[in-house]
């Protein structure tokens, strides 16, 4: 039986991480392992966003070392957005707009690369495609640094940023306890993790001892009690000379509020926050009397290719190539996860999970993964974490500075006379 031949579109989505890439240089190179059923593999310029605008990208004008250095290469070499395509009973018009495009350019794979909304839209795209008649086989590839898709074990980007976190933060502490005598007593490092406090739960993994930092996590998952708090950092400063704490983005208060919510929102319609780091160190300063300083971790903590772990480097490769291969046997309106088999030693294989079953789910860290006082996390938290850090998997270096790969992106020519409209 012949199996028609047909292009490929892959796109990323949502924030970008250290190992975006190595997902799409797996989607890429197991797709050229495969000429006989998958022509060109396009990517969307600024994700789906190039899908709407027939802006596309011919990988195939790349070469294949230009691709292969993607898998060491932060962010998004194809460019990224925060654009969320609404119901078909709100916006019928992109999910057809999406189909001219594809069928203009005879794409037949869809590979979009993201998290939770990301993955909504795989779904959807699927279910309009297959309701339309169209030949479309949607895969998704997980990647979010906050891990808290459903389903897969965990994400691809976390585990690197995971690393970051703890790494900034053992090193910081080091720096804070030198000084304690006489100038600062506490520092706050503010992480990323809007509903989640998987990214701060890691910062605890550079506390192997009592006394080590951070001395207090603050997650979103824990109403923050301003009163408990402070008398927190109190004993920290009166047993250890210091205090360390890591903070995330998303911390509330007992109304359900952002502590540092800056009243605006983002594309998906998600609050803008306004730094927690500062109002936290000030409250300190102002109720305890303590000299502080505080850092925002930002895109520092998932660009940071060069401390990147090898097993998310390894893991995000993985799922790329697995969509690419998921697609060829059949599969339809799925995505890869890991599925975690030991923990010790870490052991780890591919599964399979239906895209609306991720789509829209937010995977919060369970109550048995933060201590009882709730500025902690316990020894299952670090079992389940610690793997996800191991391994080192630098870039290529060149005068003392990690080399990176800037892609010719050779635009593909547009077909199509009509332009379309964002909404």
């Amino acid at each position: 039986m012949t199996v028609e031949k047909r292009n490929a579109f892959y796109a990323q989505s949502g924030g970008v991480t250290a190992v975006i890439n190595a997902s799409a240089c797996g989607v890429i190179e197991t797709a050229r392992r495969h000429p006989d059923r998958i022509g060109k593999v396009y990517a969307g310029r600024n994700g789906i966003i190039g899908a709407l605008t027939e802006d596309l990208i011919d990988t195939s004008q790349e070469t294949d070392a230009d691709i292969a250095a993607l898998r060491h290469t932060p962010s998004g070499a194809f460019g990224s957005c925060r654009y969320k395509l609404k119901g078909l009973d709100k916006n019928r018009a992109e999910y057809e707009r999406l189909l001219e495009v594809f069928q203009a350019h005879d794409i037949g794979y869809f590979f979009y690369n993201g998290g939770g909304d990301s993955q909504d839209t795989s779904n959807k795209v699927a279910e309009f495609s297959a309701a339309a008649g169209y030949p479309l086989t949607c895969i998704g590839i997980p990647k979010t640094v906050d891990n808290d898709l459903p389903i897969t074990d965990n994400c691809p980007g976390f585990g690197s940023v995971a690393k970051y976190v703890a790494v900034s933060i053992r090193e910081a502490g080091f720096d804070v306890a030198s000084m304690a005598k006489t100038s600062t007593k506490v520092f706050v490092m503010e992480v990323m993790g809007r509903h989640a406090g998987w990214i701060a739960a890691a910062g605890g993994l550079a506390a192997e001892a009592e006394g080590d930092p951070p001395h207090l996590i603050l997650f979103p998952e824990v109403t923050f009690d301003e009163s408990a708090f402070l008398a927190a950092v109190k004993r920290c400063v009166d047993t250890w000379g210091y205090c360390a704490i890591v903070v995330s983005e998303g911390l509330r208060n007992a109304d359900g509020q952002f502590i540092a919510e800056a009243g605006t929102r983002d594309a998906f319609g998600h609050a803008q926050l306004g730094g927690v780091a500062p109002v936290i160190a000030e409250l300190i300063k102002q109720q305890l009397g303590y000299k502080y300083h505080w850092a925002v971790a930002d895109y520092l903590q998932r660009a940071a290719r060069h401390i990147a772990s090898g097993t998310d480097v390894e893991q995000a490769y993985a799922l790329g190539r697995a969509a690419v291969e998921m697609a060829l046997a059949g599969d339809n309106a799925v995505m890869p996860t890991i599925v975690r088999t030991s923990d010790a030693p870490y052991a780890w294989e591919i599964g399979k999970a239906a895209l609306g079953d991720v789509a829209n789910v937010e995977k919060k860290m369970p109550r048995e993964f933060i201590a009882a006082d709730g500025f902690g996390i316990t020894p299952a938290c670090r079992r389940y974490l610690a793997p996800l850090i191991t391994g080192e998997d630098y870039p290529p270096y060149r005068d003392g500075l990690p080399v990176y790969v800037r892609l010719r992106n050779a635009p593909v020519p547009r077909i199509l006379n009509s332009e379309f409209k964002l909404a």
